[in-house]
């Protein structure tokens, strides 16, 4: 193959950061109100675990990516809500099995974004195109190869 294609994605925000969220929040609370700690302390760690996670699930919902785009030359672009295109570049990337991959994306202005592909909010193929293209190293010199098996070396 000569070069590689170009991929193209719609991305909405997974909901499994929230949910993975709302368990250890709820494990956290119950922890909290079965140790020997005292009344006022339970309810100070009980508000300050629903205050952080409804913090926390409102930075992955809102979201101003609605499209990517991974050009055959390596670069990224960005449809944004503002149905503006921006240039972005790869940082890193994580591959989690064949269910998910976080994106590392900077933006020039705007900073980082991170996009979750999950089973969710994305068609199975769009992730292994992704997977495929990430472990061929196409990537543009500067950027980075995230956190492939074959990069960290043998695991025992």
């Amino acid at each position: 193959m000569t070069s590689a294609p170009a991929i193209g994605f719609e991305y909405r925000p997974s909901r499994w950061p929230a949910r993975v969220l709302l368990l250890l929040s709820t494990l956290a609370i119950v922890a909290a109100w079965l140790s020997a700690i005292p009344s006022g302390l339970k309810v100070a760690l009980t508000v300050g675990a629903v205050l952080a996670t409804r913090r926390a699930i409102a930075r992955f919902a809102r979201q101003d990516v609605v499209a990517a785009g991974w050009a055959h030359d390596g670069g990224w672009s960005l449809r944004m809500t503002t149905h503006e295109d921006v240039a972005a570049t790869l940082v890193s990337f994580r591959i989690l099995g064949q269910w998910a991959i976080w994106l590392h994306l900077k933006t020039p202005g705007r900073g980082a974004v991170l996009l979750l592909l999950a089973p969710d909010n994305s068609d199975a193929d769009i992730r292994r195109r992704l997977r495929m293209r990430l472990a061929t190293g196409r990537q543009t010199p500067r950027e980075s190869r995230g956190t492939l098996s074959a990069e960290r070396g043998p695991t025992v």
